[in-house]
């Protein structure tokens, strides 16, 4: 009897294990997605949204399975995941490429090509092609730019920063070596590092002063340890959708063009319609209990006269002689 009862045990959980198998290989094509933000972050919720555009333009036959908040990898190892095939896809910062392809910086150059106007020209611009082309250089394709954010925030715990003197001595976050010159013109002393790891820099002391976009900066909780907050339109940075160039080719065409067509759904879903920081956006961060300000135009002004120069000639320096190139298309954007 009791080996009867092993037998009808051990059949229904071989029963079991099948079904979960087939429920699990329902899907023909897998895309793996690894990206670094939390789950509220507005880039991390779009995604589930291309997911689920995915799932239902190919009608079951792909999954794309999301590995968010840098649970798989972190975030200065997507490349190299995705370029050598260990994941199909990632979210790469355009400004995490740093002297990989210095060229990519070229979007955070303070209040360069922040409006509107500016970013949907972007698109299938020649600018873009040869980001493109230099990414795929590198061993991945690029099938996204999708716009992080183009506006950021400085916090502080001590007082507003709103104009280049406020930044003498502070230990701040930085983006990279080229943004960063910016800010070291005015005075700060930055040190880059992934958002992710931001909030505990500043809880500790490592960091006085936070930089990120206005929706991370509630999204990361940044008003839990940090008073002031000053918004303004001072970079564009994108969200780069890589994938690794042999999977995609290896795709059925009418997969890859579904794949496709959500990616641009989610291009155009994060592009604002009005240049500006979102009023309700600095709200959000004034309710959470942060003094949040946007800058005036004419402090905006005082900030790029104050940052250009130098961010620039270290652009510049770093890209010969795409660089010039790149500055003179986006200008024509």
């Amino acid at each position: 009897m009791a080996s009867r009862r092993q037998f009808t045990i051990r059949l229904a959980a071989a029963a079991a294990a099948l079904a979960l198998a087939g429920a699990a290989g329902a899907a023909e094509f897998t895309m793996r997605l690894s990206h670094q933000f939390p789950p509220t972050h507005h880039t991390a919720v779009s995604l589930e949204q291309f997911a689920k555009d995915v799932a239902a333009a190919t009608r079951g036959r792909t999954e794309v399975q999301i590995f968010g908040a840098a649970q798989l990898y972190k975030p200065a190892q997507h490349h190299a995941a995705v370029a050598s095939g260990k994941i199909e896809s990632a979210i790469v910062l355009s400004f995490q490429w740093g002297g990989t392809i210095p060229e990519m910086s070229v979007t955070v150059i303070p209040y360069l090509m922040t409006s509107v106007a500016k970013q949907k020209a972007f698109m299938g611009s020649e600018a873009s092609k040869i980001l493109d082309a230099k990414m795929e250089a590198k061993g991945v394709r690029n099938i996204a730019w999708i716009v992080d954010t183009n506006d950021g925030i400085f916090t502080s715990a001590k007082k507003p920063l709103v104009a280049p003197a406020d930044f003498a001595g502070l230990k701040i976050r930085g983006l990279n070596k080229l943004f960063d010159a910016g800010l070291a013109a005015m005075g700060a002393a930055p040190s880059a590092m992934p958002g992710s790891e931001v909030y505990q820099a500043l809880q500790t002391g490592v960091l006085d002063s936070g930089f990120t976009g206005v929706k991370a900066a509630h999204s990361r909780k940044f008003y839990e340890v940090q008073k002031y907050g000053a918004a303004s339109n001072i970079i564009l940075a994108y969200d780069n959708l890589v994938v690794n160039p042999a999977w995609w080719n290896g795709l059925p065409p009418d997969i890859r063009g579904a794949i496709q067509k959500a990616a641009d759904a989610a291009v155009r879903r994060s592009i604002r319609t009005t240049d500006g920081v979102p009023p309700e956006d600095v709200k959000v961060l004034v309710d959470a209990g942060m003094q949040t300000i946007a800058l005036s135009k004419a402090q905006e002004k005082a900030m790029a006269d104050a940052m250009q120069p130098a961010v620039k000639k270290e652009f510049l320096s770093a890209t010969a002689p795409d660089g010039v190139r790149l500055l003179e298309l986006i200008d024509r954007l």
